[in-house]
């Protein structure tokens, strides 16, 4: 019997589903609380989901792999939709699927309305594929974020939506307790190395980006003029800051490590209410900046960020806050403030072996243009 071409990208998709699920489930289902990203995550319900019927359930009960029924059912229904696709369209997602975003893919087009019925509950298109192919334990659409790239990007409303599960991230939760180690003196009002190096003689860039290794820089300081850069040390049809192509002198066993895990990286964002890190990797990454904890605090945290998360790592309005124009040292030293760190694959801060962020094998240092 032969099968259809149809029926083996069908096949393919399935096979390519997200494992398991129900651990994930379970630490989501104790954590508990409501998305640091609130606001963002109530504006963007729409965006994603295209309003569709009821939108999404609630943050209740355990579900997605934990029983053989529930897995039968999860098989039809993403069978059922799965095969109102047309053919091009199944090898669009096999293609973003299997390489786990690392390809550039279209955008997957259907109805905005046609939700399909999951349990006892209905789920919106984008968000049912992105619990299938992605994330088991996504239950609702505020949990998750559109990008930039995606043509339903920004639109609440449209009658077609997007549900290419690879053109939408994870939401980090930023009230989630954090780990011990995170937190470390405020140091932001000290500009270091690369804020002192850096001219802003280029108006037209809105950041400049310096990768660095421990304590020395590689690499030319790299000025950021499109909305949307990709940091990546491989990635398939890559074009951005490659840090694969970078000459560095450092043996480090560590580092050489570290950097092998950078893979396809991160992508760094400017839109309407600030700049934005998704992590593209497979690896976590870690985050520190000025405008993500209060302005009363004394500490600042890093946050670690998942695969597949963003976060809004950088608020313009936030900044200025920060800063006053009559300060002295405001005005000797415009960058102050206006910097975001990110630590591939390790951590650093209190009780933890790296204090500081000039210890972790590769980082990134984002310097955002005030003026």
């Amino acid at each position: 019997m032969f099968r259809t071409k149809r029926s083996v990208l069908v096949r393919r998709l399935w096979r390519s589903r997200a494992p398991g699920g129900e651990e994930e489930e379970e630490e989501a289902a104790a954590g508990g609380g409501e998305s640091g990203a609130a606001a963002a995550a109530a504006e963007a319900r729409a965006h994603v989901c295209g309003g569709g019927r009821g939108c999404c359930p609630g943050k209740t009960g355990r579900g997605g792999r934990a029983s053989a029924g529930a897995e039968a059912e999860l098989k039809a229904l993403t069978h059922a939709v799965l095969k109102r696709l047309k053919e091009r369209q199944l090898e669009g997602l096999l293609h973003a699927v299997e390489s786990r975003g690392g390809a550039r893919t279209p955008c997957l087009l259907l109805p905005a309305k046609a939700d399909s019925r999951l349990g006892q509950h209905w789920y919106p298109l984008p968000v049912l594929l992105c619990k299938v192919f992605r994330w088991p334990d996504l239950r609702h659409c505020s949990e998750v974020k559109r990008l930039c790239c995606c043509e339903s990007y920004g639109k609440a409303h449209p009658e077609l939506v997007c549900c290419n599960p690879y053109h939408l991230s994870r939401l980090c939760e930023l009230e989630s307790p954090p780990p011990p180690y995170s937190r470390y003196p405020m140091d932001f009002l000290k500009p270091t190395d690369s804020q002192v190096l850096q001219e802003p003689g280029d108006r037209s860039h809105w950041c400049v980006v310096a990768y660095w290794e421990e304590k020395t820089r590689v690499g030319r300081l790299y000025s950021v003029q499109e909305p949307s850069l990709d940091i990546f040390y491989d990635l398939p049809q890559g074009n951005g800051f490659c840090l694969g192509q970078l000459n560095s002198d450092n043996k480090s066993q560590l580092v050489q490590k570290v950097r092998s895990k950078i893979g396809y990286g991160i992508q760094l964002t400017k839109e309407a209410d600030g700049v934005w890190v998704y992590n593209r990797s497979s690896y976590p990454i870690f985050i520190k900046s000025a405008t993500l904890d209060n302005p009363d605090s004394r500490t600042l945290l890093v946050h670690k960020v998942f695969p597949g998360f963003s976060i809004k790592a950088f608020d313009y309005e936030k900044a200025y806050s920060l800063q006053r124009p009559n300060d002295h040292e405001f005005m000797q030293q415009p960058w102050t403030g206006f910097t975001v760190q990110i630590s591939f694959v390790k951590g650093w801060g209190q009780c933890y072996t790296r204090q500081f962020i000039s210890s972790c094998p590769c980082w990134l240092e984002v310097i955002f243009n005030n003026r």
